[in-house]
């Protein structure tokens, strides 16, 4: 039987694994100049016959090429200036002029130490690759190699640029996410759980790759982070209209406890590269927990499927005390002031799984590490503090933290995974069907709601993926059965798909986006099958979107899509002061119960840890030529030790006591068990900005 949207020959599209070898960038404006060239060329025999244009066609020439050149000047040059070089030479920066050529002859701009560039400039990467910025909405790159934490870049012309403030009732966040790169997800990187068909996840992943030293061992997963993503994929999102990523990290890029079989710390260095790349072309940063001890939720992108030993079971409290102790380590180091204009936000545990944790015990954890970050980073300062909704839905926070300083809901809504075997044809009509008024009115109404009922509230996720399509996005389990009632194998390799079919997923997407109002795509890049030789779940690559027309060259084209279908998801952007840092902090919504009495599946004595570990602590990189350099921690004020297994005390599995119940916690006579130290009673001193803010 053949597929409800009927395929077209396969379209020639790059799908190597190199990043650099498959970018293919989207130019809006060079595009519709092409189409016009190629109309006039095809209607006018003249222009098709002559070899050579009369010469006052030149002269007409020579004319528009000039005025050309001084709009470019004008539009590259000016913006550069007061955007870049003038805040930063008045900086108090030591910096001196070493001259300019222009951004106009494709060159970047050199001024004051700091090198800018526009659409059309060459950058050189790290490894000496070279590649051309395009960028059509005004944005600019800043490279400035002795004050490498120089805030001046901005994406777009809509988008502040990072040394300026953010307002979140008037800004909009078009974000994606960099999924599947420093925490490894089977349907995104399907080459690596293809080599090894029988992980379930990262922790089998692991397991596997350290007993095959043939293939590099576990510096496989290094290789991974140096291929996957590189600098030039954050040259592209800025170009594609987007100002935001949401960048999801693993605890083990702070550290591993004895059995955890993870890559230990390396994931730290890439994150950094990072946040590097996202100053450099002016993105903001939603840094996303996305793996803790013992796991939040049992899902292969928790670390180990299967696991939720977070709040849950045994050893429930004691990863509790492990994960606010990880919290605490990037809170210290982000709250610094270099990193304070890159990194907006921190979303501190990513889908923990409330219903099984209990609605209760997860708001008492999260008005804990509200108080500890607010203990480092002082009230008013520092970054938003992101808090999914734990799958309870939007209307269950309302109210929540009432008082408090700058917290963000983040919500993740997915057709794909409800259960439905999503049967309405999505491509049928090139207007994608039922499914952008679905998204509008399933999610418009719930999130502009929020915005209010709560405060600040974002999509931290969502992707085209209507059906539950594309290999692994289940499980990597031999037998696993997706609900879509049609044919998945048109789904995972969008070579199949027509225009009505990339029409209707790309009116999809405009849809959710609109109705999200501040949002994440998930997720940035699919990895290529090993198999097919291209990326098995085209759904959710925003890059591959971008390549074969499914997403948008503007995300402005979202705005206004849900009205269209009678569904206003329009915010007003009245917040209240607390919301948005107006505050003093002081909470009014209820009483802070922590450590919990009781937690969920922990029958008898609750495992705990106590404060005598050594900190770990997060190192700053290094610059060759920089004249300034970060620390790793903010408050030198925060000096309490770090939870560490109790001498005397015998411990169950972290990762399995929820789930196979066998050794319990107990503790010999002489077993000492000092407590956690509550967060300290001083304020963090006011940060010292090193530069001058436009």
């Amino acid at each position: 039987m053949s597929s409800p949207d009927s395929e077209l020959p396969v379209p020639q599209v790059p799908f190597a694994d190199s990043n650099r070898a498959s970018t293919v960038y989207s130019d809006v404006s060079n595009a519709g100049s092409g189409a016009q060239l190629t109309e006039k060329v095809a209607g006018d025999d003249s222009n098709v016959t002559s070899s050579t244009p009369p010469k006052r066609n030149w002269v007409k020439i020579a004319l528009i090429a000039l005025g050309v050149l001084a709009a470019v000047i004008v539009a590259v040059v000016v913006p550069i200036y007061f955007k870049v070089i003038k805040p930063n030479s008045s900086s108090g920066s030591a910096s001196t002029s070493t001259g300019s050529d222009s951004g106009s002859n494709g060159k970047p701009t050199t001024v004051s130490g700091a090198v800018s560039g526009g659409d059309g400039s060459e950058i050189t990467m790290e490894d000496g690759t070279k590649f051309t910025y395009k960028n059509s909405f005004g944005g600019f790159w800043v490279s400035d190699p002795k004050n490498p934490y120089n805030s001046s870049a901005q994406p777009n012309s809509w988008t502040p640029p990072l040394s300026q403030k953010w307002d979140w009732s008037k800004d909009r966040v078009f974000g994606v996410n960099i999924g599947g790169w420093l925490v490894i997800e089977p349907f995104i990187v399907p080459s690596l759980f293809e080599k090894y068909p029988d992980a379930l996840d990262e922790w089998d992943l692991s397991t596997m790759m350290r007993k095959d030293d043939a293939s590099g061992g576990i510096n496989q997963i290094e290789d991974h982070y140096k291929t996957f993503i590189t600098e030039q994929d954050f040259a592209r999102i800025a170009g594609a209209g987007l100002n935001w990523i949401r960048l999801p990290v693993p605890f083990w890029m702070i550290e591993t406890w004895d059995g955890e079989p993870f890559l230990a710390k390396t994931a730290w260095t890439y994150c950094l590269k990072a946040i590097e790349w996202a100053r450099k072309y002016g993105l903001r940063v939603d840094l996303d927990l996305h793996a803790v001890p013992g796991g939040q939720n049992g899902y292969n992108h928790g670390g180990k499927m299967g696991s939720l030993d977070f709040l849950n079971g045994p050893m429930g409290y004691a990863n509790a005390q492990r994960t606010l102790q990880y919290i605490r380590v990037i809170t210290e180091f982000f709250s610094q002031p270099e990193y304070q204009d890159v990194v907006q936000v921190f979303s501190i545990i990513n889908e923990p799984m409330v219903k099984k944790i209990g609605e209760d015990v997860m708001k008492n954890f999260y008005h804990e590490a509200h108080d500890m970050i607010r203990q480092i980073t002082g009230v008013g300062k520092g970054m938003y503090i992101g808090l999914h909704d734990g799958f309870l839905g939007m209307s269950n926070w309302a109210g929540y933290l009432a008082g408090s300083d700058r917290i963000v809901l983040d919500s993740h809504p997915y057709f794909s995974f409800n259960g439905g075997g999503a049967g309405a044809p999505i491509g049928a009509d090139g207007k994608g069907g039922v499914w952008p008024q679905q998204a509008c009115t399933a999610w418009g109404r719930s999130f502009n709601t929020s915005q209010k009922a709560f405060g600040v509230t974002i999509g931290g996720e969502f992707s085209a993926g209507y059906n539950d399509c594309g290999k692994y996005l289940i499980s990597t389990a031999p037998g696993t059965k997706t609900n879509y009632a049609g044919d998945c194998s048109f789904w995972e390799d969008a070579r199949k798909w027509n225009a009505t079919t990339i029409s209707g997923v790309k009116e999809f997407t405009l849809a959710s986006m609109d109705a999200l109002h501040h949002f994440f795509f998930w997720t940035w890049k699919i990895g290529n099958s090993s198999v097919s030789g291209t990326p098995s779940a085209p759904l959710w690559s925003y890059s591959l979107g971008l390549d074969m027309g499914y997403m948008p060259t503007d995300p402005h084209e979202s705005v206004g899509k849900c009205a269209d279908f009678g569904v206003s998801a329009a915010f007003d952007g009245a917040y209240e002061p607390w919301q948005t840092g107006g505050g003093d902090g002081k909470i009014t919504d209820g009483t802070l119960q922590w450590p919990p009495a009781q937690i969920s599946g922990a029958d008898g004595e609750m495992a705990t840890y106590t404060a005598t570990g050594s900190i770990v602590k997060l190192p700053a990189p290094t610059f060759s030529a920089a004249t300034t350099t970060a620390s790793d921690w903010a408050n030198a004020q925060d000096t309490a030790l770090a939870p560490a297994p109790v001498s005397g005390c015998t411990y169950p599995n972290a990762w399995l006591a929820a789930e196979s119940p066998g050794t319990a916690f107990s503790c010999n006579g002489n077993a000492k068990r000092e407590p956690i130290p509550e967060p300290m009673a001083a304020p963090t001193p006011a940060p010292v900005f090193r530069f001058r803010r436009s």
